[in-house]
């Protein structure tokens, strides 16, 4: 049997080009930004602030280390990287938190306004740092937004130290009978709330058909290996709609 196809990245509305598929990836997330904080704690009942923490515990042995470098990836409004901070000691260096969109990072800033942290607009898929700059990288819930999956964690892999640890926060498609649930909840009710509250109808098609498009947990887990990491892991989150894949820069 042959292997499933695995898309190289997010395409909003099948762009050709990774270029033009970025770029409608920007402005979808900047017009979304009003309501994104209310839309995420409402559309994911809540359980979007019980992952963060869970996340960055996970982490702890490295966010405790005073020295260590630390960058959230696609870090929208900032709650992930707040997560993260709630383990830094007071004495830490500050964390970095990097997206592609400036109304985004423009509620970050108003959110947290004298958190140790850096807030920085740039591209995931070029990441304006030097090679093994980063201790641990972290993604929630963003980098099925990438347009190119495989180069994506190419980047990641450049800019971590040896031994640099990966942690990516991400949706799933649950299959068999639990997964009729929630496709129907993913593909009705949250474009139909999504979009009624947002305004933003077209965004919140986006959304859903992005964690379709996304691979499953084997084929990210057979990406991470090719592309360089070890110890490549992933554990599900409330009946595997969600997951935290890990690894290590060997």
């Amino acid at each position: 049997m042959s292997s499933p196809t695995i898309n190289p990245g997010a395409r909003p509305t099948n762009e050709a080009s990774e270029a033009a598929a970025a770029a409608n990836v920007q402005s979808l997330f900047n017009s979304i930004a009003p309501t994104y904080d209310r839309l995420n704690h409402l559309l994911s009942l809540g359980l979007d602030r019980r992952w963060w923490g869970r996340t960055a515990s996970v982490f702890r042995d490295v966010l405790t280390r005073p020295e260590a470098q630390v960058l959230d990836l696609c870090c929208g409004t900032g709650d992930m990287t707040h997560a993260l901070l709630a383990l830094r000691p007071a004495n830490g260096e500050p964390l970095t938190g990097l997206d592609f969109s400036s109304q985004m990072l423009a509620r970050a800033h108003a959110k947290y306004p004298a958190a140790n942290i850096r807030w920085v607009e740039g591209d995931a898929m070029h990441l304006p740092y030097p090679d093994a700059s980063f201790d641990l990288i972290t993604a929630a819930f963003g980098f099925r937004n990438l347009t190119n999956y495989a180069e994506g964690l190419r980047e990641l892999h450049r800019v971590l130290k040896p031994g640099g640890q990966l942690g990516i926060l991400e949706c799933n498609q649950p299959s068999g009978l639990r997964g009729l649930g929630y496709n129907f909840y993913l593909h009705h009710m949250l474009p139909l709330v999504g979009g009624i509250v947002s305004g933003q109808r077209e965004a919140y098609r986006y959304l859903p058909a992005s964690i379709a498009r996304f691979p499953r947990s084997p084929q990210m887990l057979a990406m991470l290996r090719e592309n360089g990491y070890t110890d490549a892991s992933w554990t599900g989150y409330f009946l595997h709609a969600a997951g935290l894949y890990r690894a290590v820069k060997a």
